[in-house]
This record gives C-alpha cells, sequence and structure tokens, in this order.
C-alpha cells in the first residue's frame, strides 16, 4: 500500500538467519491437527461481550473498529491487525504518515481486570503476524529499506527484540504464513506478469532443505499495475487481494479462491459497501472465529482507520460452488 513498497525479485531463493528448514514446516503441519479444536475451545471468550475491545459487532455495513480507543493524539491507526487465536490478545499500528514517519506496534491484552490500555510493543514496525503456533510476531521494519521480514519470539517476559528473519539480499511484502508452512508475500513480478502488466505480484513462498523459494502466482490473481497487499486463510482456501491499485495505490478489495488443482479464480469484488468509492484499501485480515474482517481505509491520512465488517456470511455468497 502506501508504506513504501518493498518486494523480491521473481523465483528468487535465499536461506533464512536462523534454523528454517523441513523440520519447521512440519512442525507447523503438526500444529494443523490442534488449530481448529483450539478455536472451539475458546469460542465462549470470542462470543462475549468482552470480545474484541468489548466493541458491538458490525453487520454487513462496515464501520470504524474502536474509534477514539486505540491511537495517541496526533496518530491514526492502519496497517494490517493480529488477533491471538483466543481473541484476549490485539496487535495494531499506529502512525503519524502514510509513508516513512513515525510508526509502531501497540498491543492490548485482556487479563482478569479487562482489557489493558494500549501499549507500544515496536517501534518503528509494522504489519504483525503471528505465526501459526503464536510463538512468533513476524513484522516488516517502517525505516529499512532491506531484509524488511523481521521476527520476535515470546518469552516468559514477553516478546523479544525484533531480529532479521530472512538473510537474503532481495525484499518481500505482506509476508503471511499457513498452517501448510507456506507463506505468502507480495514480490517482484515475475517475466510473464511483466508482459501483462503487473508491477507486483502476490507470490508464494516455500520452504524446502533450508532454502526459500519465491514463485509469482501468476494470472489471474495478479491483476495490471501493483499486487502486494493480501490476507491468506491459514487453509490457503481464499486470499483477500488489494486490486485495481491507481499510480497512487487507491485500490478495492476482491477475493479468489484456491482451486482443487492448486490454481486461484479470477478475484471477484467484495461488493460496494465494502468498496464504496475511490480509497485506499489495505491491511485485510480475517478474525480467529472468522466471522470478521478487519482493513484499513481512508481517501487521506485525515480520515484513515481501522474498518471492521460481518465476513463469514459474506464470505459464503461468494464462494463458488463447489469449492
Amino acid at each position: 500500500m502506501h508504506v513504501q513498497r518493498m518486494q523480491v525479485g521473481p523465483n528468487a531463493t535465499y536461506r533464512t538467519t536462523e534454523t528454517m528448514n523441513v523440520k519447521r514446516c512440519t512442525t507447523l503441519v503438526i500444529l494443523a491437527v490442534c488449530f481448529i479444536p483450539l478455536l472451539r475451545g475458546q469460542k465462549s471468550f470470542l462470543d462475549g461481550p468482552d470480545a474484541y475491545l468489548g466493541q458491538t459487532p458490525p453487520g454487513d455495513t462496515p464501520k470504524i473498529f474502536a474509534p477514539g480507543m486505540l491511537a495517541d493524539p496526533g496518530m491514526f491507526t492502519m496497517g494490517r491487525v493480529a488477533w491471538s487465536h483466543d481473541g484476549k490478545e490485539f496487535y495494531y499500528i499506529q502512525s503519524n504518515s502514510w509513508g516513512r514517519g513515525h510508526i509502531s506496534i501497540k498491543t492490548m491484552q485482556y487479563g482478569d481486570h479487562g482489557w489493558s490500555k494500549p501499549a507500544l510493543l515496536f517501534d518503528q514496525f509494522l504489519s504483525p503476524t503471528l505465526s501459526m503456533d503464536e510463538k512468533t510476531i513476524f513484522m516488516r521494519a517502517g525505516n529499512k529499506c532491506c531484509k524488511n521480514v523481521w521476527q520476535s519470539h515470546r518469552t516468559e517476559s514477553g516478546w523479544s527484540e525484533p531480529i532479521v528473519f530472512l538473510d537474503q539480499p532481495y525484499d518481500v511484502y505482506d509476508y503471511m504464513p499457513t498452517l501448510s508452512g507456506n507463506a505468502y508475500v507480495g514480490s517482484d513480478p515475475s517475466p510473464d506478469d511483466v508482459k501483462n502488466g503487473s508491477t507486483g505480484a502476490f507470490s508464494l513462498l516455500t520452504v524446502a532443505n533450508g532454502v526459500v523459494t519465491v514463485n509469482s502466482l501468476g494470472q489471474p490473481i495478479n491483476d495490471k499495475g501493483f499486487n502486494g497487499d493480501l490476507y491468506v486463510a491459514p487453509d490457503e482456501s481464499y486470499m483477500i487481494v488489494s486490486a485495481r491499485e491507481t499510480p497512487t495505490y487507491e485500490c478495492e478489495l476482491f477475493i479468489s479462491f484456491r482451486k482443487r488443482d492448486q490454481t486461484w479464480t479470477v478475484p471477484v469484488s467484495l461488493g460496494p459497501k465494502i468498496n464504496d468509492g475511490v480509497a485506499h484499501r489495505w491491511g485485510q485480515y480475517v478474525s480467529p472465529d472468522g466471522k470478521y474482517l478487519f482493513y484499513s481505509h481512508g481517501t487521506s491520512e485525515k480520515d484513515c482507520a481501522l474498518y471492521w465488517v460481518r465476513w463469514d456470511k459474506l464470505l459464503k455468497s461468494l464462494r463458488p460452488k463447489g469449492l
């Protein structure tokens, strides 16, 4: 979106700074077996009055999430959020600019006395994304031009200092892990993407024998222009993308479904209630219970905010028969 675009060459191959290998992928596959039962076990909180900071859930018309609660004076909320599986940890971004201004990741936690006040977690980082086991937060560095996938590990005393996650000469955009161990990113376009007018591409990041490979997903999911902002369901069944981006990054939210042959359907609009005019829309994220879509919306920095909308019913109406 609007925070300095950072991408990676097509078919890039590189190694991680840590032991990111097949063993790591196997662990994530095992975690997949436990993932759904975990959500079911926490359903009572997610359906209760304290869920989602105690905010009244939206219907099929988007509304601003937690207005006046999240940003410090002179700041605004933007970008992708993250919720823990049990709904008791919330991570989000505040900034004073769409560019390289003062940007930070903040958090709120639910405890014995209810929700905590917003607290600074990481300064000059954005796009918090929890790993499937919730032991790692992946993020982007707001003031660095390279090696832009960073990580922090959960410890007994909190989160560790961020360190570089991918040790490679390129960069990627919107790192999104999944249950299989695959990850999805925005990257530089492949030669075929370039022929089709793409300046950025939605791509698959895979790991084999400690080597990471990035490959464009190609058409039809990659449209003309920049393709970078994305959300992928943990089971990889669908992807929500920022599409039809203008040269100044106004865009709409579309969805593509993964078919049985592992290709993707032609992306379709999420509809006029979400795509309600010319605006920046990015940071899309679906809540851990699958009920709500969160995203950032703004025609300028002055009206930029986090929005949420009922998602499960809309998803059902958009899903093609047989998928």
